[in-house]
C-alpha cells in the first residue's frame, strides 16, 4: 500500500511523524515526486535493510537514536543529528543495533535511473 505524503503547509515536528513497531521498518512518505523523495523510516532494534543499491546519492539524518550505516563494508555508526550521504550505486546496509529514526532523501538528476 501506498503512503500517503503529509499534509502540505501543516506543521509538524519531524520525530513525532513515525512510531516504533516492534520487530519492524516502518517507512512515512513525507513527500515524493518524480524528482526525489523525501521520507521517515524507524527500526526497531535488531532490524535492518541489508544490501542495497540505490542508482542515486541518498541522505540519510539520524534524527533519534543510532544507526549503523555500512557502506561498500566500511561501518560508520551515526547518532542523533548526524547525517552521512550514500553514494550512487554503492552497496549499503542500514542496520538498528539500537532502535532508531532517520529522514532518507534523494533528488535525482537528469542521468539518474529511477531511484
Amino acid at each position: 500500500m501506498k503512503s500517503p505524503e503529509l499534509e502540505k503547509s501543516k506543521t509538524f515536528i519531524i520525530v513525532e511523524i513515525i512510531e516504533y513497531v516492534p520487530n519492524s521498518v516502518v517507512i512515512k512518505t513525507i513527500i515524493k515526486k518524480t524528482t526525489g523523495s523525501i521520507s521517515a523510516v524507524s527500526f526497531d532494534s535488531g532490524e535492518k535493510l541489508a544490501g542495497r543499491i540505490s542508482p542515486c546519492d541518498t541522505f540519510i539524518q539520524i534524527i533519534d537514536g543510532k544507526a549503523e550505516i555500512i557502506i561498500d563494508n566500511k561501518s560508520t555508526i551515526l547518532e542523533t543529528g548526524q547525517a552521512i550521504i550514500i553514494s550512487a550505486n554503492t552497496i549499503n546496509t542500514i542496520q538498528a543495533n539500537e532502535r532508531f529514526k532517520m529522514l532518507s532523501s534523494y533528488i535525482k538528476s537528469a542521468n539518474d535511473e529511477d531511484c
